[in-house]
C-alpha cells in the first residue's frame, strides 16, 4: 500500500438490488470523512456474484449516488475485473504456506455438518485437509483454496465506532479465498482491492463487523497494514424492528420518486446514527465541517417519516424559487407518464411558487398543488370541489362575476371586490371565495385565492369561472 497523507475511504455495494437507505447513508458517511479531511472517496461495485448482479442494479447505484449528490474521485472500479489479482494473492499464500488445498467433496461437508448439527456444535468446516498433502487418489480432483487461520489466542478489530471487538480464532475456521472453478470468494476479493486501492478507513454497516475479524485474517497473513474499522449500527424502522419493506420504500430512488431534495436526504442520513449538539438541520456544507466518528452513535438509528416530511418541507421552503421551480419540472418529466410544461405553464409555475412552497412537504404535493397552472381551460373538479360547486355554489359564482368582470385584474383590486360583494350580500367572504377557488383550480385548496386570479390572468380566470356559473 502507498504511503498516504491522507485518508482514503470506500464505498462499495453489491449490484444485486437498488441502493437502500442503509447502504446510502454508509457512502455518505464515507464521502463526508473523505471531504472533512480532503481525502479520497472511491466507489467499487462489488459485482462477483455474477448470477445475481445486474446493469440496471449498477446503473441505480450510480443514478443514486448522483442524486444525493455524493460524487466519487476518479472512475468508479469493478471488482469481477480484477479477478485474476485476487488469484495472485491466493497463490503466493499457498506458496508462503498461508494457505491449502481443500479436497472435501460436497457430500463430505454435508456429512460433517451434520454430524456436527447431532453433536450441537457449532457449524464450522474442521480442517480436516489442514496439515494433509494430496496424493494420487486426489490427482485431477477439484478442490477449494483456504486460509490456514491462527487457531490459537484473539483477533481484536479496533472499531472507531463500537470500541475494541474481540473474536476467539477458535471459532474462526479456515475460510474459502478461491473457489473449485478457480473464482475468488468475497472475502478475497475485498481485502485485495482495498489494499490495492490505499483504503486507509473501512466504514461500513455493523452487519460486516464479523467480517472484519475474518479479513484481519487474510491482512496479517500477507503482512499488509490494517485500515481503521468503523462499523456503524443499523437503520431500523419505526417500530425498532429491521428497517424493511413493510414500513416504506428501502431505495433511495423511490424518495427521489416520492419529491424528496437530496439536500434533505444528506441531512436525514446523517442525522440517523450521529449527532451534531441538538441540531437537527445541518446544511451539507456544515457537516463537511463537523463530520468525525466520535459522534456516530452505538445503537440501532429509527426511522422517522414526520420528521423527514418536516425537514424536506424546511428545505423546499429555504431553495431559491428558481432552483425549486427547475427541480419541479424535473419530477413532472420522470412521472409516468412524464407531465412536460409549456413555457407559459413554467412562467405561471415560476411566479406561484413563492406561495407553492410555503405549504407543501414534497414536490409531489407541491406539483398537485399547482396542477391548475399547467394547461388552459376548465378544471376537472376532485370531489371536495365539487360539493363547493352545488346549485347553490355556482349560484353564487353567476352572482360575482360581474363584479369581478369590471374590476382591475390585480390581487389586491380583485380581493377588494369580493369582500364588497361579500358584505353587500350578508355573507362572509370564505362563501363567496370557496366556489371561486373550486372553478378556477379544481380543487378546495389552493395558493392564495386572489394572487392566482391575477397571475392566471382576466382571460383565462374568467373562462374557468364562466364554465361553472350558472346558465
Amino acid at each position: 500500500m502507498a504511503e498516504n497523507t491522507k485518508p482514503v475511504l470506500r464505498f462499495a455495494p453489491s449490484p444485486t438490488g437498488m441502493l437502500h437507505i442503509g447502504g446510502a447513508r454508509t457512502a455518505l458517511f464515507n464521502w463526508l470523512y473523505a471531504r472533512h479531511t480532503g481525502g479520497t472517496f472511491l466507489l467499487r461495485i462489488e459485482d462477483t456474484d455474477r448470477e445475481r448482479s445486474t446493469p440496471e442494479a449498477v446503473a441505480a447505484i450510480l443514478n443514486g449516488m448522483r442524486w444525493m449528490g455524493l460524487d466519487w474521485d476518479g472512475p468508479e472500479i469493478f471488482q469481477f475485473a480484477r479477478a485474476a489479482r485476487h488469484r495472485d494473492v491466493a497463490e503466493q499464500l499457498l506458496a508462503a504456506g498461508k494457505a491449502y488445498r481443500c479436497y472435501a467433496t460436497a457430500e463430505e461437508l454435508t456429512e460433517m455438518r451434520e454430524a456436527q448439527k447431532a453433536a450441537k456444535q457449532p457449524l464450522r468446516y474442521d480442517g480436516r485437509w489442514r496439515d494433509r498433502n494430496p496424493g494420487p487418489a486426489e490427482q485431477g480432483k477439484p478442490f477449494v483454496v483456504r486460509l490456514k487461520s491462527r487457531q490459537e489466542g484473539e483477533t481484536i478489530v479496533s472499531d472507531v465506532v463500537l470500541g475494541e471487538v474481540r473474536f476467539e480464532n477458535s471459532q474462526l475456521d479456515d475460510m474459502v479465498l478461491l473457489r473449485s472453478d478457480g473464482t475468488p470468494t468475497y472475502m478475497l476479493a475485498v481485502v485485495v482491492d482495498d489494499f490495492d486501492m490505499g483504503v486507509t478507513h473501512v466504514i461500513r454497516g455493523a452487519d460486516h463487523l464479523n467480517n472484519a475479524a475474518r479479513q484481519l485474517q487474510i491482512i496479517e497473513a500477507m503482512g499488509w497494514p490494517r485500515p481503521v474499522y468503523g462499523h456503524l449500527p443499523l437503520i431500523n424502522g419505526p417500530d425498532g424492528a429491521k428497517l424493511s419493506k413493510r414500513h416504506g420504500a428501502l431505495a433511495v430512488e423511490a424518495y427521489q420518486g416520492m419529491g424528496y431534495l437530496p439536500e434533505t436526504m444528506r441531512n436525514y442520513l446523517l442525522r440517523l446514527g450521529w449527532s451534531h449538539g441538538d441540531d437537527e438541520i445541518i446544511s451539507t456544507e456544515q457537516a463537511i465541517a463537523w463530520f468525525n466518528f466520535e459522534s456516530i452513535g452505538k445503537s440501532a438509528a429509527r426511522m422517522d417519516y414526520k420528521k423527514l416530511d418536516n425537514l424536506n418541507g424546511h428545505y423546499i421552503r429555504a431553495t431559491s424559487d428558481e432552483v425549486l421551480t427547475a427541480e419541479t419540472v424535473a419530477f413532472l418529466e420522470r412521472l409516468t407518464p412524464p407531465v412536460p410544461l409549456s413555457e407559459t405553464a413554467r412562467e405561471r409555475l415560476r411566479a406561484a411558487m413563492p406561495s407553492l412552497k410555503e405549504r407543501a412537504k414534497t414536490l409531489l404535493e407541491l406539483s398537485q398543488a399547482a396542477e391548475f397552472l399547467f394547461t388552459d381551460g376548465p378544471r376537472t373538479l376532485d370531489e371536495a370541489a365539487a360539493k363547493l360547486l352545488s346549485p347553490e355554489g355556482r349560484a353564487g359564482l353567476t352572482a360575482i362575476l360581474p363584479a369581478l368582470e369590471a374590476t382591475d385584474w390585480t390581487g389586491t383590486a380583485l380581493e377588494a371586490a369580493a369582500r364588497a360583494h361579500a358584505e353587500s350580500h350578508g355573507l362572509k367572504l370564505g362563501q363567496v371565495a370557496q366556489p371561486l377557488r373550486a372553478a378556477l383550480t379544481g380543487k378546495a385548496s389552493s395558493p392564495p385565492l386572489f394572487e392566482m386570479l391575477a397571475l392566471l390572468g382576466r382571460a383565462e380566470s374568467l373562462n374557468r369561472l364562466r364554465a361553472y356559473a350558472s346558465s
